[in-house]
């Protein structure tokens, strides 16, 4: 029977090594694969935000034509300051650190507790979408499963993403070009079949907006369009998520996030503006139990045959079946981008450091967990109502979105006496923030009594749980500098013949991290309770590889130089006072099992050992203090008893 690990290999796949050269080469995403991966939740959007901003024009559909450019050209609007934003900060963060860089740290709080809201929505709206799509095409008797389904699509979406990026993809890669493929397809030969209408489209719509210029006057025209306008603005979601991933993708990494949002853009303003097109040339209108996107589609393929057999119910099905697909890869972008703007605001101490953790597969493993268990308590919540959900996911994205672009449009007038071309971007990114300042006032409006006040109030909640954390992760970093300037001294000059360790001898070894100060506090604990009785003393130290720090070759050099010397302290120390003493390091994705693999090997080398780490201790201790310094010592703890080794705990009050 296999244990534990290996029937976790067997599920999740084999480690990977963070430190092999050809790891990163494995997993980072080619343009096209994260055209796929990042693209999906833009592309899907096409599914339903053209049909809301069309049904939003009521019976003066002629004005759709504007809708349809303005939505192409909205599309390469955002793309184009979200390449600037993929420029300006090739390490990744998106919205987030364009906010907390550009505007302030506490603006980047709120785009980044937006942009976590939102995906978790991405998620649950997807993949209720998607299941909605396929149950139609079967009988009522089965809508009692639909919610089962859902959440059992959740569940397995974790466990792909659990197993890594790209194998993720690839395996939701056909369903995403089928998408891409027929759908194209449509919109070309609905277009070419109606040709002799594309010319009369501009015209009918000046003629339409004349006429209700002169009976309602020019400010209901500007109104109705800037509204259906507003309320398709679910089209455009998505669009930031390359740029919170460029950590992930092929070098040259900017050169990569510029062909994927290039590859976005395209596919994307193409098939929104292309669908819209095609609901003024086929006279799509609503129908209850239907979209837009299958009136329109039915009507091109009505009367489609093979061998004189009609297979144009065939047909449909297939496409609406992919675009229930392409959904449902849509939600798998939440897994991707929902976690990494997770992983950023815990380096920035917004959320608890583990968000920053990598597993085994080198994958951000509590962020993909805690998207998983939010989406399925909204989708539990909401039973999977699309129409519910989709007012709570219209609003975060365009309060980043405005945020991005005010944080981009300060940057060029700040610097622009100093950059090249300042001028075309600065216009890119002023217009860019107009139109979505535009959207987001338009769509909190006209959806605030809805259901639009509620992911306003999550967000806040969200927002007021980073302040609390970052206060307290403050607060203890502030004590434990304390500790480390008392201790800075302590360590001695380096000894010209240090005392011989005597491997047969009572040995202490000590657990530490890079705070000086508790490994200071657990050593002369150890000194004052045992006095003479340890004659070897090892220390032993492991670093975290974490999302923040897995490709910065650089910043490894610091971190590995910053624990060296933090050892020598310790060993000069001991040294210093006529103690033998000496040293392990090792770096890795998983704290506990480095240091289990650690241990094992000083047993070997010491057989008379007994183990030491400290644990901070608060006055006013809660659920919320455990629950953001993790438990490591405690898991050690139990490792070593269940090996017959004894491991004490010292207590450090901050």
């Amino acid at each position: 029977m296999m244990n534990l690990k290996a029937t976790k290999h067997f599920l999740l796949g084999p480690p990977r090594d963070p430190f092999n050269k050809q790891t990163h080469h494995n997993i980072a995403l080619i343009a096209f694969l994260a055209w796929i991966g990042l693209g999906a939740d833009g592309l899907s959007s096409s599914c339903y935000g053209p049909e809301e901003a069309f049904l939003a024009l009521g019976s003066h559909t002629s004005l759709g034509i504007y809708l349809a450019i303005a939505t192409a050209l909205t599309v390469f609007i955002i793309s184009i300051a979200y390449t600037q934003v993929i420029e300006l900060f090739p390490n990744g963060g998106g919205g987030y650190r364009v906010a907390s860089s550009l505007v302030g740290p506490h603006a980047g709080l709120i785009s980044g507790a937006a942009l976590i809201v939102d995906y978790v929505l991405t998620i649950a709206i997807s993949v209720a979408s998607g299941v909605d799509a396929l149950f139609s095409l079967m009988p009522e008797s089965m809508l009692h499963m639909k919610l089962f389904i859902e959440c059992f699509l959740i569940f397995v979406l974790v466990f792909l993403n659990l197993r890594g990026v790209k194998e993720s993809i690839k395996i939701l890669m056909p369903i995403f070009l089928g998408f891409v493929i027929t759908h194209a397809f449509l919109i070309i030969y609905g277009i070419f079949i109606h040709a002799q209408g594309v010319p009369t489209l501009i015209p009918d719509a000046m003629s339409e907006s004349h006429k209700m210029t002169e009976a309602m006057g020019a400010i209901f025209v500007a109104s109705l369009f800037l509204k259906a306008f507003s309320l398709g603005g679910g089209t455009y979601t998505g669009l930031e998520a390359v740029s919170n991933y460029v950590t992930t993708l092929a070098e040259p990494r900017v050169k990569t996030g510029k062909m994927t949002m290039l590859f976005i853009a395209l596919s994307l303003a193409f098939t929104a503006g292309g669908i819209i097109v095609l609901y003024l040339l086929w006279g799509a209108h609503y129908q209850e139990g239907q979209t837009l996107n299958a009136v329109a589609f039915r009507s091109i393929m009505q009367g489609w045959s093979i061998g004189g057999k009609d297979v144009s119910g065939i047909l449909l099905t297939i496409v609406l079946s992919l675009e229930a697909g392409l959904l449902l890869v849509a939600a798998n972008t939440g897994f991707l981008a929902g976690p990494a703007v997770l992983a950023n605001m815990a380096s920035d101490k917004w959320m608890p450091h583990f968000f920053s953790s990598l597993s085994s597969r080198l994958v951000r493993k509590n962020g993909i967990t805690l998207m998983g268990v939010s989406s399925l308590l909204v989708l539990l919540l909401t039973l999977g109502d699309v129409s519910v959900l989709v007012v709570l996911y219209s609003i975060n994205v365009f309060l980043t979105f405005s945020l991005s672009l005010l944080g981009l449009t300060k940057y060029w007038l700040k610097n622009r006496h100093t950059k090249k071309s300042w001028l075309p971007k600065l216009i890119s990114s002023g217009v860019g923030l107009i139109v979505c300042v535009s959207i987001l006032v338009i769509t909190t409006t006209e959806k605030f009594f809805a259901g639009g006040w509620l992911t306003l109030l999550i967000t806040s909640c969200v927002i007021v749980i980073g302040l609390w954390i970052r206060n307290s992760y403050g607060k203890v970093s502030q004590k434990l500098a304390l500790a480390d300037e008392l201790f800075a001294s302590s360590g001695g000059k380096v000894t010209a013949e240090p005392p011989a360790l005597d491997h047969t001898q009572q040995t202490a070894v000590f657990i530490v991290n890079d705070c000086i100060g508790s490994g200071m506090h657990s050593l002369l604990w150890v000194l004052r309770l045992f006095p003479g009785v340890y004659k070897n003393f090892v220390f032993v130290s492991v670093g975290e590889v974490d999302s923040g720090n897995l490709a910065e070759t650089e910043h490894w050099r610091v971190i590995s130089r910053d624990f060296k010397n933090s050892l020598k302290h310790y060993v000069n120390y001991c040294n210093a006072r006529g103690m033998a003493a000496t040293s392990y390091m090792a770096f890795g994705t998983d704290v506990v099992e480095k240091v289990s693999e650690l241990t094992d090997m000083i047993i070997k080398d010491f057989p008379k050992v007994v183990f030491f780490s400290s644990k901070l201790i608060f006055e006013d201790e809660t659920i919320f203090t455990q629950f953001l310094y993790n438990q490591n010592a405690y898991i050690i703890q139990r490792r070593l008893h269940n090996q017959g080794y004894n491991m004490i705990i010292l207590p450090m009050k901050v």
